[in-house]
């Protein structure tokens, strides 16, 4: 029994990010029947047929998604969205409203719908596109507990859920999590081009490393030691790892690392100004 049982949800938009959730709502038993798409493109449309999710009606106008529905998922771009909310706001009945558009607070949102208030923001990432995504969530005071798990459970379908309690540590969530993949595929990058500076070619050093990652992030969410400690544990004295993390010690990686997340987090906060104006 979930309590997504009999739930109506529309998406409003059916861009990546929308495919993304819906895909990871129909592999946890959610019945496409009940999830409908407003996309007015075309080739969107095609998409869903495309990843054989025909059963899921993606020709609806917003209006007429919005009516009836029990959730309703923003998903379009955040420049658009007082356009698109424009034309379906009045049909808003107590839904729980989830927005993953980046840069738009609770409180804008509610503004470009009428002062409606039901509304949870979304920051997930693209590892939810195959179901291994991190989401963080704020809700509005207005949100009940059965919302609130409503909530949960249409992203945990795509991934790993955190809600923060205040709506500023949003712009820290974007930095450890929203934009951090391609910090993750940078430093696979970076080993890639090391390992094939060694003589490795692509392919071999791209499997690597790869794997690599992978196996260290497990074991890190298996272990009851911190990253420091497996860190520690891996390091022996004058070995070939602890000559590796001197270097990047000397070069002041985890300095790096911090002043990219505080960029970032900046960088999204900035976004947020710009977009309240």
């Amino acid at each position: 029994m979930s309590v997504l049982d009999n739930k109506k949800i529309s998406f409003i938009g059916g861009g990546n990010m929308a495919q993304a959730l819906i895909s990871g709502l129909v592999s946890s038993g959610v019945n496409p029947e009940l999830i409908t798409v407003s996309a007015p493109s075309k080739e969107t449309r095609e998409q869903y047929d495309k990843q054989q999710m025909n059963t899921v009606d993606a020709s609806a106008n917003p209006k007429a998604a919005v009516i009836g529905a029990d959730i309703v998922v923003l998903a379009v771009k955040p420049q658009v969205m007082r356009q698109v909310v424009g034309e379906f706001a009045d049909a808003l009945d107590n839904q729980l409203v989830i927005s993953v558009a980046a840069g738009l607070s609770t409180d804008l949102l509610s503004d470009m719908l009428g002062g409606y208030s039901n509304i949870v923001r979304a920051m997930p990432n693209t590892p939810s596109m195959i179901q291994m995504g991190a989401t963080g969530l704020y809700g509005t005071d207005a949100i009940s507990a059965e919302q609130k798990q409503l909530a949960t459970a249409v992203v945990e379908a795509s991934g790993l859920v955190i809600w923060v309690d205040d709506e500023a540590h949003m712009h820290a969530v974007t930095a450890v999590s929203g934009s951090a993949p391609a910090y993750m595929f940078y430093f696979i990058e970076s080993m890639v081009d090391g390992a094939v500076a060694l003589g490795l070619d692509k392919e071999k050093a791209s499997a690597l490393a790869m794997q690599t990652m992978l196996g260290a992030a497990k074991m890190a969410m298996n272990s009851d030691d911190t990253p420091a400690e497996l860190r520690r544990k891996v390091t022996s004295p004058k070995g070939t790892t602890q000559a590796a993390v001197e270097s990047m010690q000397a070069n002041e990686i985890g300095r790096q690392i911090s002043e990219a997340m505080k960029a970032c987090s900046d960088r999204s906060q900035a976004l947020s100004e710009e977009m309240s104006k």
